[in-house]
């Protein structure tokens, strides 16, 4: 165990900590999977925030800024600016973990000498942290609050979840998981707002957040939330590739499924209020994809032979000039946001796409969107094992589809301009996400791509 004593408060200095740390972050931060710029150089850091939240664990909210270049813009970079959360554990030696926690030893500054280490990875600074959740209190400009009508009990084991990509997660004892932002944004995150809401409602399909920790400083921004953690349960991703493995239709699970992202889109409505759009919204919407795409293009040049019949998706929407009410979604729908347990599907992570303003996340937006997620996650699911399975993600999108309108009144598909726009917005996003970072699945978006310039049902056409 690393001696732990409280650090004097020079060594707290924003200014002179950074000078111990700049150096180990810029090398570490790249590694990171929640890190935006991964692979690209670290261009300046700031320490926007240093609250020591127990001997020798410091919380830190960091501005860091990466080279990115400009879609279509060839060679051109600008600058961009992320503020990202950190703990980090600083002593003369480091507790038994894993070795990808450790950071670095400081050379210099006032930490000159100490080891630092990822403390999220430390199982003493982990449970205390739950404990700092169970006794509400402000500690610097951090807030732990919770649900008193909840008791947290102690002395839970704590675990970091690996399977993260723009978060991290603890499970303690395989009772309550405990989402930690890495990425920050002013205002009331998604993830805390959206099932407390849906709590209040009485709707048991999102796990309701019983604790949570807010910053004040440098402006207010929800930095982890703590929930139920469903340890029996499996992802729908994990349940749609097992059943292809078996060879088995997922037909009466893509049904309830649908039921279930009904059943929660009428509680938001419920919850939150609606907006009625005005004339020509359908117009800008459609006017927004359309940039998307051109930008998208100038960066995949394998999407410029499909650009054409794309923009005529768009063009077909910006015609319908009558959109239904507005409200809040879940923003980012697909089989790796639901649970399934038993025989009931529960939905996660509202945050929305991790990557686009909080404003933008917490708008209202048709149901729609979502739908058009999901569907393109069936998509995916059927390309991920080979042959590929065109027929059965066809019927996965009609079961879920048919399972939504059951629960919901009205059926997706009724308003066929809305879903072929939504969907190819969507596909459009996951080519220049599969360009950028896993080309090997470049072909499983731009096989929808060709489906969806052609008008044509899943699976009629097959890419070459």
């Amino acid at each position: 165990m690393p001696k732990t004593a409280p650090l004097r408060p020079s060594r707290l200095s924003p200014g002179p900590l950074l000078t111990s740390l700049a150096g180990l972050l810029r090398e570490w931060l790249p590694t990171q999977r929640w890190f935006a710029g991964k692979g690209r150089p670290v261009m300046d850091l700031a320490l926007l925030s240093v609250t020591e939240l127990h001997p020798g664990c410091l919380h830190l909210l960091l501005q860091a800024g990466h080279a990115e270049q400009a879609a279509g813009s060839g060679s051109d970079e600008h600058s961009v600016h992320d503020c990202y959360q950190l703990f980090l554990g600083v002593g003369e030696t480091v507790p038994a973990q894993p070795a990808r926690a450790v950071i670095g030893r400081a050379d210099e500054g006032p930490l000159a000498g100490l080891m630092v280490y990822d403390a999220l990875q430390d199982r003493r600074s982990t449970a205390l942290l739950l404990e700092r959740l169970r006794t509400p209190g402000v500690v610097g400009p951090l807030r732990f609050e919770r649900d008193l009508g909840v008791t947290l009990p102690a002395g839970l084991e704590p675990r970091l979840l690996d399977a993260e990509q723009s978060n991290s997660s603890l499970v303690y004892g395989d009772r309550y998981i405990l989402k930690v932002f890495r990425r920050v944004q002013p205002g009331i995150n998604p993830d805390l707002e959206v099932p407390w809401a849906l709590a209040r409602q009485g709707c048991d399909r999102v796990p309701a957040p019983v604790a949570w920790i807010r910053t004040s400083l440098p402006w207010g921004a929800t930095l982890g939330v703590l929930q139920p953690f469903l340890p029996d349960a499996a992802d729908g991703w994990t349940r749609a590739l097992q059943a292809l493995d078996s060879g088995r239709d997922f037909i009466d699970e893509a049904h309830e499924l649908g039921r279930a992202t009904a059943e929660v889109h009428l509680a938001l409505a419920a919850a939150f209020p609606l907006e009625f759009q005005q004339r020509h919204h359908n117009g800008r919407l459609a006017a927004g994809m359309t940039r998307r795409l051109e930008a998208v293009a100038r960066s995949v040049p394998e999407l410029l032979p499909h650009a054409p019949a794309l923009r005529s998706a768009f063009d077909a929407l910006a015609a319908v000039d009558t959109p239904r009410p507005a409200q809040r979604i879940h923003g980012d729908l697909h089989l790796g946001q639901v649970l399934r347990t038993g025989r009931r599907w529960h939905l996660i992570d509202f945050e929305g796409e991790p990557a686009r303003p909080l404003p933008e996340r917490r708008r209202a937006q048709s149901p729609v969107r979502d739908v058009a997620g999901m569907l393109r996650s069936f998509d995916y699911a059927a390309h991920a094992r080979h042959p590929w399975r065109p027929d059965w993600a066809r019927r996965c999108r009609d079961a879920y589809c048919g399972g939504y309108a059951d629960e919901a009144g009205w059926d997706p598909r009724e308003e066929p301009e809305l879903l072929r726009a939504y969907e190819t917005d969507r596909a459009v996003y996951e080519v220049l996400y599969e360009a950028r970072h896993r080309p090997e699945w470049l072909p499983v978006p731009m096989a929808a791509i060709a489906r969806l310039a052609d008008r044509q049902p899943l699976g009629a056409r097959r890419p070459q």
